[in-house]
């Protein structure tokens, strides 16, 4: 829905003006029509608080909403009720914008999923999937209590990527800052004091060593800055291009420390997805490919949708699984054991469950591991321009002495 400014002319041939909501600009002629008006001009209101950054929606607001929507409707409340109050409810003034749309289309009609898939960056496929069979199978309560708990486990793994990139890039950057501030200005001042002293003949190697660096640091810092821009550049660009985006998400995996962990996530990731899916009753090839779009990696996505195409042949899932490395052992065996006792659903959920465990221990593992790696890396920088610096320093001061 969005909002219009309209003019027309009444029968009279008195101007009008004012706003109107609604679909689109050929929905509000037809209402002025109905009005005995003649159109002038119908154009869209620019609605500032709409331009946000993704969906505006965030996965709290998410859970809140879809707990209390189960919750009202195990109580028997009817489902455009339910909507409404919790519209109104709401402190998000975007969701509570897009939860009204969503009346407005069940009230027209429309089913509660089709409703819902009008708003792809809020209710994602797995979402509105999720409700469809929740509404054919008619357990749309306890649909959304596990959506419910989807939702929060997902954002807990999320967490844990953001955990074990943000400590190390936090760390590179304030070391980098350092090392520009060093060369920039403490270096230069020192070497301005050895040339008062004469002493730069006499300067020891590690000294003329650091004094070149900072020279060179300073005379370049414009090209430094334009080859970070374009790294930067070419980084961001080639993460929307398919080959790109498939060299960094492979990289991201074979990292030697971060590497395991990223692939952990994943898996418990691909399999809490697919074990809730199946757990509602979707189909395992509609399920599949919403993993694959779900996965957040070029990688996995091509694994599963691989195994979605043997599956489609009739093959089970563990033998394609096998066939992609990304997938240990152990998760590929007991997919298998799922598939031949029929709970195929149950033990996708205890692999998510494990994996989810180990996820938080590697990231913390790597936490610890990382922290003093980097913090010796900084303080060892720091410690050589320190002791270079004043080794001359020491040398003037015996001199002195001695004279």
């Amino acid at each position: 829905m969005a909002e219009f400014a309209w003019e027309a002319r009444a029968r009279t041939g008195e101007v009008k003006k004012g706003t109107m909501t609604a679909e689109d600009a050929g929905a509000v002629e037809e209402r002025l029509k109905g009005q005995q008006l003649t159109v002038v001009s119908v154009k869209k209101k620019l609605d500032l608080s709409a331009i946000q950054f993704g969906s505006g929606v965030s996965a709290k607001d998410l859970v809140t909403f879809t707990r209390l929507f189960a919750t009202m409707i195990d109580a028997g409340l009817p489902l455009v009720q339910c909507i409404d109050i919790l519209a109104n409810q709401t402190d998000n003034k975007i969701f509570a914008k897009v939860l009204a749309d969503v009346k407005s289309s069940v009230e027209q009609g429309s089913t509660f999923s089709d409703a819902l898939r009008r708003h792809p960056k809020v209710f994602d496929d797995l979402y509105v999937n999720l409700v469809q069979a929740g509404e054919v199978g008619g357990i749309l309560d306890s649909i959304m209590n596990r959506l419910a708990v989807y939702i929060e486990k997902r954002v807990k793994l999320v967490r844990q990527v953001k955990g074990a990139m943000t400590y190390p890039a936090i760390v590179i950057v304030v070391a980098a800052l350092v090392i520009a501030v060093l060369m920039s200005f403490v270096i230069p001042a020192f070497e301005n004091m050895f040339k008062e002293f004469n002493a730069q003949a006499a300067l020891p190697k590690i000294t003329q060593i650091v004094i070149w660096c900072s020279r060179s640091f300073v005379s370049n810092v414009h090209w430094m800055i334009l080859f970070i821009a374009a790294c930067v550049f070419g980084f961001t660009y080639s993460m929307k291009i398919p080959k790109g985006k498939k060299f960094w998400h492979k990289l991201m995996l074979t990292l030697p420390i971060m590497g395991p962990v990223l692939q952990k996530i994943a898996v418990a990731r691909f399999t809490r997805t697919l074990g809730t899916l199946l757990q509602s009753g979707v189909p395992i090839l509609d399920a599949l490919e919403i993993c694959a779009k779900t996965s957040g990696n070029v990688i996995i996505e091509e694994a599963v949708m691989y195994v979605r195409g043997k599956v489609a042949e009739g093959k089970n899932m563990a033998e394609p699984l096998a066939e992609r490395p990304i997938f240990p052992t152990m998760v590929v065996q007991m997919i298998g054991v799922g598939e031949q006792t029929g709970a195929l659903d149950a033990m996708l959920n205890k692999i998510a469950d494990f994996y989810e465990e180990e996820a938080d221990v590697a990231v913390a593992a790597m936490t610890s591991m990382l922290e003093p790696l980097l913090m010796v890396f900084v303080g060892g920088l720091v410690g050589v321009v320190m002791v270079s610096m004043y080794l001359p320093i020491f040398d003037l001061a015996g001199n002195i002495k001695a004279d």
